[in-house]
């Protein structure tokens, strides 16, 4: 089931797809040491580096997806769902990216405009 969530993409070649805006607005939180920190609530999979073949969700290419998303989070309540695939972040492309440069991106900025693609939604 969970290989019908992918897209079969090559990365950096043109997709087909419906792009989808969402605006992520970080809330305050504490991480597991104590620190105050900017909490988006979503986890991300994928990326040039990583094996997809590997891929406990099934995924057929290199894009980064979102893996998980915790209830009542800034990414729950924008919108974000679980096998989004993010092919863009406040214009970065991250069709092209490593795993570790997405994850370093998206924790650098307290407002996440993501640019995502949703198996099966061909209008908004």
């Amino acid at each position: 089931m969970c290989a019908k969530m992918a897209f079969q993409h090559q990365a950096g070649t043109a997709m087909e797809c419906l792009s989808i805006p969402i605006t992520l607005k970080k809330e305050p939180g504490v991480d597991p040491e104590g620190r105050e920190v900017l909490k988006c609530g979503f986890k991300i999979g994928g990326g040039i580096d990583q094996d997809y073949k590997k891929s406990p969700q099934g995924y057929t290419d290199n894009g980064i997806y979102v893996t998980e998303v915790h209830d009542g989070s800034p990414a729950s309540k924008s919108g974000l769902r679980i096998h989004d695939k993010i092919l863009q972040c406040n214009g970065y492309d991250f069709t092209m990216v490593t795993h570790k440069k997405a994850v370093d991106y998206i924790k650098k900025h307290p407002v996440l405009n993501l640019l995502v693609a949703r198996k099966g939604v061909t209008s908004t």
